[in-house]
């Protein structure tokens, strides 16, 4: 017996007759996503107050710290200093005690101690809780250079550095003519250019002859383009020229023998021509010129 299609089809309800939902398939309210939404902004809200306060209250106590008489400048530590005592250092760095340790203008200070002329570099550090330190690097005199009477200390960039003076006598050093120029309207003393090149060019050629080195006495730079030279226990100046110093010295050293037995006493000798080695002895018949060996 077939079934009749009609039979198996669910009847449709009646109108006005409520049917119960299925309870499977029910659906999330609206309502319970706004209740998370407004708790998790809540607690947004309450962990950046909590963050507000605790930055406000370690920004105060940052200040009070700061501002404690703990971190005033009570120590000056200066280093690497050999010319210049520590107590003239701290003299140049006038104000900088008693003022806050985290406060201090390293630059404003590092400027002050610069203007030491036996300065060249200088740095500033802070040690906690009240001690600054002061590291220096001084200037190294390479000459005494001479203008009139007066003597002066000059390092290799031209700087001068200190008049000559009675506690300086421990710088064994050559004596520099023609370096410096006469001040223009009483200011300080020039240092010509071209001239400290030649100059700084005859130091660099010796420092790799020590001996002959020790043995310089006196050099003259008035023309930078003929450098001459005065050894020790010799009275004669020797014309070098404007480059290789000690192939030229040696030169002069190794026939200087000859060259006295010849001339005498000799009051200088020319030594920019490499083949030949022209003299003037104290005697005005006594010149002549002998072959460089």
């Amino acid at each position: 017996m077939s079934r009749d299609p009609q039979a198996t089809r669910r009847a449709r309800p009646a109108p006005g007759v409520a049917v119960p939902s299925d309870r499977r398939f029910r659906r999330a309210d609206a309502p319970p996503v706004r209740r998370r939404r407004g708790r998790l902004a809540w607690t947004i809200a309450r962990w950046l107050s909590v963050a507000i306060v605790v930055a406000l209250i370690a920004g105060w106590g940052g200040r009070q710290l700061v501002a404690s008489d703990i971190f005033l400048v009570r120590d000056i530590v200066v280093r690497g200093q050999t010319h210049l005592s520590a107590g003239e250092v701290e003299t140049l760095l006038d104000g900088i005690r008693r003022e806050n340790v985290f406060l201090v203008d390293f630059e404003r200070y590092r400027r002050a101690v610069m203007d030491s002329s036996w300065v060249e570099q200088v740095t500033l550090s802070r040690v906690l809780p009240g001690t600054i330190v002061v590291d220096v690097i001084e200037r190294t005199p390479i000459v005494v250079a001479r203008l009139n009477q007066q003597l002066y200390l000059v390092d290799r960039t031209g700087n001068i550095v200190d008049e000559y003076r009675a506690e300086h006598h421990a710088f064994d050093l050559p004596i520099v003519d023609g370096l410096l120029t006469p001040p223009a309207d009483d200011g300080p003393a020039v240092v010509d250019p071209d001239r400290l090149h030649g100059m700084v060019a005859l130091i660099d050629d010796l420092a790799t002859r020590t001996d002959l080195q020790q043995r310089l006495s006196q050099i003259d730079v008035t023309n930078p383009q003929d450098v001459v030279v005065m050894i020790d226990d010799d009275p004669a100046w020797l014309h070098l020229g404007d480059g290789t110093f000690v192939a030229r010295l040696q030169r002069y050293l190794d026939v200087r023998p000859a060259l006295l037995d010849r001339f005498g006493t000799i009051e200088y000798a020319d030594l920019k021509f490499d083949e030949r080695i022209y003299v003037r002895g104290r005697n005005p018949r006594a010149t002549g010129s002998m072959a460089a060996r």
